[in-house]
């Protein structure tokens, strides 16, 4: 009986192993809706840098407290343009970008040396801000999703996580949070928020940008 019982124990184990590797490798489902064309993409990264434009010349009037708002897909607009996957296509006078239409190029150039991310989306609902990832892990693509919410303190952005996957395998936050915070603060010059902004937050699937 005890050989048995120590057969199927072994089998169970062996199973749960199978399926979580299945998991961590399974592509989950996105969190961002399907990339839009190249000059939709050019036109949210230049309404994103236009409303900054208009929160900057708020507080020149002296207008304190005064807001923006920004969707998931200007926000994307402007990752894909500081990290040069959208570009100005020399004599066109149009945008370019790569093959993802900016929805996941590989985060590099003015961005700095970080984790090789080969695609991303980024998305907000509710108060939550949804990241996604193509990432390597051991040598093997994997998707990370992360979500939680955003929020500033002392002039610098902050991100309590709520929800943590590897592929399609759920992880505890309390797993992953202490050094998540402390990859945060190895990277704080980069949460840097302009001396203008006083607070920034994520409110009925927008993020809200107010200035000092």
């Amino acid at each position: 009986m005890k050989l048995k019982l120590d057969r199927v124990i072994s089998i169970a184990t062996l199973l749960v192993s199978l399926t979580a590797l299945f998991l961590v490798m399974k592509k989950p489902a996105p969190v961002a809706p399907p990339p839009v064309p190249p000059a939709v993409v050019a036109a949210n990264a230049e309404s994103f840098q236009n409303k900054l434009g208009q929160l900057e010349q708020a507080k020149e009037q002296g207008q304190s407290g005064a807001e923006i708002r920004l969707s998931a897909q200007e926000v994307s607009a402007a990752i894909a343009q500081a990290s040069g996957a959208l570009s100005a296509e020399p004599g066109a006078g149009a945008a370019t970008q790569s093959p993802n239409n900016g929805a996941g190029a590989p985060l590099s150039g003015d961005l700095g040396p970080g984790p090789n991310i080969k695609d991303y989306q980024v998305n907000f609902e509710g108060d939550l801000v949804k990241g996604q990832f193509l990432t390597q892990v051991a040598g093997k693509d994997v998707w990370v999703t992360v979500e939680g919410h955003l929020g500033s303190k002392d002039g610098y952005a902050t991100f309590e996580p709520t929800q943590f996957k590897v592929g399609d395998l759920s992880v505890p936050v309390s797993l992953v949070n202490d050094q998540l915070q402390k990859r945060l603060m190895e990277q704080r010059d980069r949460l840097k928020l302009p001396d203008s902004i006083g607070g920034i937050k994520v409110e009925n699937g927008e993020v809200v940008v107010t200035n000092k």
